[in-house]
């Protein structure tokens, strides 16, 4: 199978039906070497003339009318992996063949269609419902289907009719062919073997003998993407949260099993459960850690199930893996003992209620400016690390610094904050913090700072800083 208009027809048949089925040109446009080349275009804008590789203000120039959207070519590369999936309803053994063609090995399949000709009809018909131009030929080799798909006006031509370049040639090779006259593949067969290979190299000789069945070439067939769900269908509807629960527990362990066998872990759990009146309650549980033990994730589920409407009674419970990450098993040592298997365990039980994302956790930054030495990220999504390592303690709440009214290097025996007179009872410092020159700031524009810690009598203990280049006092945090 080849498709000569893959990536345009995958954005056409997204849209309305009427934008796909219009006759408007339409192209797909890359932007490279600072300039938007075609990528790829449908019929109607060929037959105004326009050709990949062309630039978008001369295709404009040419047909005013045309209308054009960005190439995505990694998502061209999943939709051809999804029609290499639809295509094992023919046959086990399916491969991909560049970015744009599929290589489908129909031995021992083409019986269960009708014969050859009526597989090929099917494949056309099904992919021209689905919007798709696609070139199809069926051959002997996989050569000889290449030919044929690309350069044949006929499903069923004579390989040897065609050109030099239906042999997978690259465009060197293919030019030098042609200087001499070598126009046709019958035109390669005519001539000494030993002539072809020393003038032109081995790679001609292989592909004459792929093409002409003399030399084997393999498939490499996609491999199946591993399901993760499993299902339990009773013989008497349940209602009990208890056996539910019991299900359920029966489904993760072969959940598990399966996710252990594969060495990888859950981050997202769905459970299904169908009721006899064939409506269904789902519960999602989104885990703060790539998990596949059976004991940790089960009460997890115990909220979300006791709150489910049983109705007349569940008769099916379904468990599935929808997000599922690598988990290598790892070696027991001391070390892994001290583990956070409880902390992600609540952060499992907290984000399932207001959101992971919302559940945040500080790791350190290498930078002695207080703003800077921490970063703030998900909680669910990375691992705390013990190397905090500051040499005088830091105020738990930090803030923008905030004036006040005072003068002097020294803290004032009294000042005025957030509208509160306070009254200074033991200063700790200072402590000077110099800006980092090498990275531009405008909070630090004042210069160096003087911090200390000031524990008033009025029970505040704050973290005060003084500016020596540009007199100030200001307050910046707060300690427990």
């Amino acid at each position: 199978m080849w498709f000569p208009r893959l990536p345009s027809d995958r954005v056409l048949r997204a849209r309305t039906r009427e934008a796909a089925n219009s006759d408007r040109p339409f192209a797909l446009v890359q932007h490279a070497k600072n300039t938007d080349r075609i990528y790829c275009l449908n019929q109607a804008a060929e037959a105004q003339g326009l050709h990949r590789g062309m630039g978008l203000s001369d295709a404009r120039a040419y047909c005013p009318e045309l209308y054009s959207a960005a190439a995505n070519p990694q998502e061209d590369a999943r939709f051809l992996q999804s029609l290499a999936r639809w295509s094992k309803r023919y046959c086990p053994w399916v491969g991909v063949d560049g970015r744009d063609g599929l290589v489908l090995n129909i031995t021992g399949s083409v019986h269960l269609f009708g014969g050859e000709a009526e597989m090929l009809d099917d494949m056309r018909h099904r992919l021209a419902r689905a919007g798709l131009n696609g070139r199809i030929a069926a051959a002997d080799t996989r050569g000889a289907a290449w030919a044929r798909t690309h350069y044949a006006r006929k499903p069923d031509a004579d390989i040897t009719a065609l050109p030099v370049a239906a042999l997978r040639l690259d465009e060197k090779t293919d030019t030098a062919l042609q200087r001499l006259g070598l126009r046709k593949i019958s035109d390669l067969l005519a001539l000494p073997r030993m002539t072809i290979a020393r003038r032109f190299g081995p790679n001609v000789m292989l592909r004459l003998d792929q093409a002409m069945g003399t030399q084997d070439e393999t498939i490499t067939p996609i491999g199946e993407v591993p399901h993760y769900a499993v299902r339990m269908t009773l013989p008497e509807p349940i209602g009990l949260s208890a056996d539910v629960m019991a299900g359920t527990k029966r489904l993760l362990d072969q959940l598990c099993d399966k996710l252990k066998r594969q060495a990888m872990g859950a981050r997202r759990l769905q459970l299904t459960m169908r009721r006899v009146d064939q409506g269904a309650q789902q519960i999602e549980l989104r885990l703060a850690a790539p998990m596949r033990d059976a004991m940790r994730i089960l009460p997890l589920f115990d909220r979300g199930i006791r709150t489910a409407d049983a109705g007349f009674g569940i008769d099916q419970l379904r468990l599935e893996a929808t997000q599922v990450e690598n988990l290598a098993d790892a070696q027991i040592t001391a070390a892994t003992a001290a583990r956070p298997d409880g902390l992600e365990d609540l952060i499992t039980r907290l984000g399932n209620r207001i959101g992971l994302e919302n559940i945040q956790r500080f790791l350190p930054a290498d930078s002695h400016i207080p703003e800077r030495s921490f970063q703030i990220v998900p909680a669910a999504y990375s691992t705390a690390t013990g190397s905090w390592s500051t040499l005088r303690p830091r105020p738990l709440c930090l803030f923008p610094p905030e004036p006040i009214a005072a003068s002097g290097t020294r803290p004032p025996a009294q000042f005025r904050w957030r509208r509160m007179s306070l009254t200074t009872g033991r200063a700790t410092g200072p402590e000077r913090i110099a800006p980092e020159w090498w990275l531009p700031d405008d909070n630090w524009r004042s210069g160096v700072r003087d911090y200390w810690k000031v524990d008033t009598t009025q029970g505040r203990r704050l973290w005060l800083f003084y500016t020596p280049q540009n007199p100030n006092w200001f307050v910046q945090g707060e300690f427990p």
